[in-house]
């Protein structure tokens, strides 16, 4: 761990923005409807909106889990909060935030590419707060079988549209954390094929993933917009590598893009966690440009740290409006606010750079399942 007086000032202000980060959680909560339930934020009214109760929720206790404050919660409050999520599950193990509907939410003019992104999206995430609180706990995925079918899952693989690529890197992770989940959870019967499908998921991914940036993409937008939605995408496929302990092909060509990014630049929550999972993860397996890294999470973490809100958390962007992923016609506030959902992000930047330069220094509780707030600390 390195030491010196910089370092003891850098170390004390993070943990001062942990604390005042952990005070703001506390505020968001709604005791009265079940422990654990949050608000999705301070604009966030609960007698309109009842269903942003879930997502307020499961990314408010992944980000007090990360923080260390889930420990001393008691059992029977972690039974009744787990309680709380799965009343938000249908019978086939989707959970979906109530009062989305047919007519207000949209990815893709396919109702079905869309439906199942943001069922996926919302599962990966409400599942992973389960499991926080119940690692034991059995989860419910027959909404996955289909896919265990190889001519389904290359039909659904064939039908990616990768000039897309943030939203299909989101497909295929979530994708893949319900096959690891299945493979290590599931009957005897379904185990043997999640791990064929995962296996093809991963040999299809390196068939088509470019070489020059290690990302997946149709080329569009090289010098914009469009390869930076690239990065993001891919790192959120390169957890699958992470957890199957694969090594990741054109790994260097990915970290020389993300470093040529301004660490200074506060971006969007989703951004600014991305380009930090990418070159945490790769320093950790390879070392590639490791003091490069190093010296680029230095700046990023002192930005990140100042654009904490005086209340204690964190908002996604500074200005616009922020709406959940795919409810186009649903919920909506003001950015540049604190919410559950930046906060989370945020620590989770945070805390991969505090262990990547102090290794150590505190027991961050990473989740297990891959996706965003995923975390392999050791590689072989």
């Amino acid at each position: 761990m390195l030491q010196d007086q910089n370092t003891d000032l850098l170390l004390e202000r993070l943990d001062k923005a942990r604390l005042r980060s952990l005070d703001w959680l506390h505020a968001m909560a709604e005791p009265a409807i079940a422990p654990g339930v949050l608000r999705f934020s301070e604009a966030h009214d609960t007698a309109l909106w009842p269903g942003m109760l879930l997502p307020g929720t499961y990314n408010g206790l992944h980000c007090r889990a990360l923080l260390g404050d889930l420990e001393t919660m008691p059992t029977e409050d972690r039974r009744a909060a787990v309680d709380w999520l799965e009343s938000h599950r249908q019978p086939d193990g989707v959970f979906r935030i109530p009062g989305m509907e047919d007519h207000s939410v949209y990815k893709k003019p396919d109702r079905e590419e869309t439906w199942r992104y943001i069922d996926f999206h919302v599962t990966n995430y409400a599942l992973g707060a389960v499991e926080m609180l119940d690692p034991d706990r059995r989860p419910e995925l027959a909404f996955v079988a289909p896919m265990l079918e190889q001519s389904y899952f290359d039909d659904w693989f064939d039908r990616r549209d990768w000039s897309d690529p943030w939203q299909e890197g989101n497909n295929v992770v979530n994708l893949a954390s319900f096959l690891l989940l299945l493979e290590r959870t599931g009957a005897e019967t379904d185990r043997p094929r999640a791990r064929s499908i995962l296996g093809r998921l991963v040999d299809r991914l390196e068939e088509t993933q470019d070489p020059g940036t290690g990302f997946w993409w149709d080329g569009n937008g090289r010098d914009g917009l469009g390869l930076l939605h690239a990065m993001a995408g891919a790192m959120h496929s390169f957890h699958l590598w992470y957890a199957l302990g694969r090594p990741l092909p054109h790994q260097p060509a990915a970290v020389d893009y993300t470093l040529s990014l301004e660490p200074s630049d506060v971006m969007g929550a989703c951004l600014d966690v991305d380009a930090v999972d990418l070159l945490f993860h790769a320093e950790r397996a390879t070392g590639y440009r490791s003091a490069d890294i190093r010296q680029w999470s230095v700046d990023k973490l002192q930005a990140l740290l100042d654009a904490q809100r005086p209340d204690g958390g964190f908002a996604d962007v500074a200005e616009g409006t922020l709406r959940p992923d795919g409810w186009v016609r649903g919920y909506a506030e003001p950015q540049g606010c604190s919410n559950t959902f930046a906060t989370w992000f945020r620590w989770i930047a945070i805390a991969m750079i505090a262990e990547l330069l102090w290794p150590g220094w505190r027991s961050w509780r990473f989740r297990r399942m891959i996706g965003i707030g995923y975390c392999r600390q050791t590689f072989p």
